[in-house]
């Protein structure tokens, strides 16, 4: 059964860091790009980060500045079919669930594969 964990969220000061991981069934994780999502309360879900296959990384418009701080770095392990989000210098606006899936991508877009998400993984930063 196709299957997507998210772990390694939690409470965490602004100024700090959280690394969280996204296992995946070898059906989603092989080969795909794999992506980052999260949402914030009271809105949409919205894609932060994906991955390729050879580890070719890419983040959105509004998060690329962020990735070029420091402040997000996207990661996979193929190996063990894991990737991982690593988030630095955590601000109160990052407070949101973050959830992974495998991403297609057309035409400029990004569009998740799979309808059955996971949990997501809490992450609340405080001020």
């Amino acid at each position: 059964q196709a299957q997507l964990v998210e772990s390694g969220g939690g409470l965490v000061q602004a100024g700090g860091s959280l690394t969280l991981s996204c296992t995946a069934s070898r059906s989603i994780f092989s080969g795909n790009t794999m992506g980052w999502y999260r949402q914030a309360p009271g809105k949409e879900r919205e894609l932060v980060a994906c991955i390729t296959s050879g580890g070719l990384k890419y983040y959105v418009d509004k998060y690329y500045e962020d990735s070029k701080k420091g402040r997000f770095n996207i990661s996979r392990d193929n190996a063990k079919r894991l990737v991982y989000l690593q988030m630095n210098s955590l601000k109160p606006e990052d407070t949101a669930v973050y959830y992974c899936n495998a991403i297609k991508a057309d035409r400029g877009s990004y569009y998740p594969l799979f309808d059955d998400w996971g949990q997501g993984t809490q992450v609340t930063v405080s001020s």
